[in-house]
């Protein structure tokens, strides 16, 4: 078997997030799917984080193995190298039917120890958000919800610097069974664009479900005034003692979510990377 990494980006706008679902629309299904008309056969793909419904990625990671008859099928009579043949063939695959939502930005062979998700260092994430000061561009409004009144923006900011660092994110977590919900968030910035939109910019090592849009819920409950500016800190400060805060959380709209960017160490360390998270989440 030869892996290869796929790096891509989709508007998730009709999408049913990335994971594969009976019935519904996923990116997940749409790329094995085409990988599988283009292989002649079935292929798994492992992604860097997976995306819910309405969460859009403009720059996302997966990773694929090929055996040496998917890789002929793929070549053909061709003289082309693997990566360039997949390349080509799934762009056009994955727009045969006049869809444009699925982009393929590039592909490369990599060792057999390249885990997507595994080996990953950091995952980055913005959020845009439009309140009564902002400039309302109709070109960007499928991607920016909108709040009603005017936001604290320098309140939102206070209160995400306090919410970085190594904590139990349960309070902003739907948690899965088996998972662990500690997380180490190294970025959550604040600001406000040329335009005055409120973009939310985070980095982590990984981010557990709903995580990020929940942060996002509490950080606009700061910027509104409904909490104080401790409150998102607070919460995390309980958690981090083995105690559920059990509050009520606030989801923000999926639309405003762009996962923009996944970070690898150097391929010397892909595996040791690998073995690093997964006895982590292990201990968690």
């Amino acid at each position: 078997m030869t892996r290869f990494r796929i790096d891509l980006g989709y508007r998730g706008t009709d999408f049913h997030g990335w994971a594969k679902q009976p019935g519904l629309r996923t990116v997940q299904d749409s790329l094995e799917a085409g990988l599988s008309r283009i292989t002649g056969a079935e292929v798994a793909t492992i992604v860097a984080g997976r995306t819910d419904a309405g969460v859009h990625a403009r720059r996302q990671v997966v990773h694929i193995d090929l055996s040496e008859e998917g890789i002929e099928k793929l070549i053909g009579k061709s003289s082309r190298p693997a990566e360039a043949a997949l390349l080509s063939r799934l762009r056009g695959v994955l727009t045969v039917d006049d869809t444009d939502d699925i982009v393929i930005h590039a592909v490369s062979e990599v060792p057999e120890d390249f885990d997507a998700r595994f080996s990953a260092l950091w995952r980055t994430y913005q959020y845009r958000l439009a309140d009564r000061r902002s400039f309302i561009d109709p070109l960007l409004t499928p991607v920016t919800p909108r709040h009603k009144g005017e936001l604290d923006a320098e309140a939102m900011a206070e209160a995400a610097r306090e919410a970085q660092g190594l904590h139990d994110f349960i309070p902003f977590c739907k948690p899965r069974e088996g998972a662990t919900t500690i997380r180490t968030l190294h970025e959550l910035e604040v600001t406000r664009d040329q335009e005055a939109v409120i973009t939310i910019d985070l980095r982590a090592d990984a981010f557990c479900h709903h995580m990020v849009r929940a942060l996002v819920g509490g950080l606009i409950k700061v910027g509104s005034g409904t909490w104080p500016v401790t409150r998102p800190a607070e919460l995390l400060a309980e958690a981090d003692t083995g105690v559920d805060p059990d509050v009520p959380m606030f989801v923000s709209p999926a639309h405003g979510l762009v996962l923009t960017g996944v970070g690898y160490p150097e391929a010397e360390f892909y595996a040791s990377r690998a073995a690093q998270t997964m006895a982590r989440r292990t201990q968690a």
